[in-house]
């Protein structure tokens, strides 16, 4: 296993330095440099790293995610409002219903599976996206229209609502009832894991405070909470519908309205901590790439993922009606919303494992848009936010006293 952590590193590391001195963003260097690593390829990952990839993918995404929070005010979200709240759900159903209308003609696949295809594919990536839109808001682009703020919310709940929906399409496929139950899950999952993410927040720092703890013990008890609220999830998500990323970065939100000074702390730390964790998620994100299935990936798979996605701006760009964003801002958040990787490849062969007929091609049509979105994403945020966003008062005062 240690063999295999300093390959992850060190490969992870070098390739995310080739790609940046090629003004391209790391994360793809790290991608490809888990696919080599990986199974499918040079297979020098030791099984047991691989048996726990899902976990280590887990931490470095909660590690994110507690970054986020401590970036994001609640004021900054009051100020975007509505368009925050529709980025949670309307790109991914202007997605899905894209995949059911094209996969049919263009697969040959039931409509039902179709349907099961369009959750897959409708998820955006938060591991993607957060630390990028972390960098837009630390640069001080957008940050007064509150952009990137509201392009981060709605990341974290997009996923809640595509799975749900991913789900209950499968059942529908096996043969299983749904019921409207199911879609009450999304909002309640929404409601919980903002109302604990602001209680244990809240509390959180009251404890802190008050004991006077160190700054490395705080970051320890914070993750700890963000692990047990994962685990909650996990454990009990089915019975109580609970978004725990989202409760994660909520309780971030609190530390940061509650105590500035302690948020100043602690940043730095987690800052630090993603360095390591970035290498982590991305290469063990490309080692989960099942190359092999590319085999059945013909263009047909390729030419439905880049249509789906004109259809998921179409849904960005009703998110952005009636707001005062002008059409280059209107952009940047339609190629902000297009990367996947993530949750395509942690439930892209589920459908396969549960026997649904289309199952194979489901997996390679989600290898394909991992392989397809996630640089084309990446490489399109770091090209047009300083283009398309304007500088903060704050940023360009200083930018003219230097």
């Amino acid at each position: 296993m240690l063999m295999s952590i300093a390959l992850i590193l060190l490969a992870g590391m070098s390739a995310g330095w080739i790609f940046r001195k090629l003004s391209l963003p790391s994360l793809i260097g790290m991608i490809l440099a888990g696919m080599l690593l990986g199974p499918y390829v040079l297979n020098l990952l030791d099984d047991s790293i691989l048996a726990i990839s899902s976990q280590l993918r887990r931490i470095a995404l909660i590690i994110i995610l507690i970054r986020a929070g401590l970036k994001l005010s609640f004021e900054d979200l009051k100020k975007v409002g509505k368009p925050a709240v529709l980025m949670c759900f309307l790109p991914a159903c202007f997605e899905m219903a894209g995949t059911i209308l094209l996969a049919p003609r263009l697969l040959g696949i039931p409509f039902l599976d179709a349907a099961v295809l369009g959750a897959v594919l409708a998820a955006v990536s938060p591991a993607v996206i957060v630390p990028h839109m972390i960098r837009v808001i630390d640069e001080g682009y957008g940050t007064e229209k509150g952009i990137p703020q509201m392009i981060l919310a709605g990341a974290s709940v997009d996923d809640v609502f595509v799975i749900v929906v991913f789900t209950s399409a499968a059942a529908l496929v096996l043969g299983s009832d749904i019921s409207f139950v199911h879609f009450l899950k999304i909002p309640t999952a929404i409601f919980t894991g903002v109302a604990a993410g602001i209680l244990i927040g809240k509390l959180a720092v009251r404890f802190t405070v008050s004991t006077k703890m160190k700054t490395a013990y705080i970051v320890i008890l914070l993750m700890s909470l963000a692990f047990l609220m994962n685990g909650f999830e996990d454990a009990w998500g089915e019975t109580i519908p609970f978004a725990s990323l989202l409760a994660i970065m909520t309780m971030g939100m609190m530390v940061r309205r509650d105590d500035i000074q302690l948020m100043k702390r602690i940043a730095p730390v987690f800052e630090e901590m993603w360095t390591v964790a970035e290498i982590f998620l991305f290469v063990l994100v490309g080692a989960s790439v099942a190359l092999d299935s590319l085999k059945d990936c013909g263009i047909q798979a390729v030419l439905l993922v880049l249509l789906v996605l004109l259809f998921r701006a179409c849904g960005v760009w009703l998110c952005m009606m009636k707001t005062n964003l002008n059409l280059r801002e209107k952009l940047f958040c339609i190629i902000s919303y297009l990367p996947k990787a993530t949750v395509q490849a942690a439930i892209g062969g589920l459908p396969l494992a549960m026997g649904i007929v289309s199952g194979q091609l489901i997996l390679s049509v989600s290898v394909a848009a991992i392989l397809l979105t996630a640089p084309l994403g990446a490489i399109g945020i770091e090209q047009t936010y300083r283009r398309f966003l304007s500088p903060s008062c704050t940023m360009e005062t200083g930018e003219k006293q230097l």
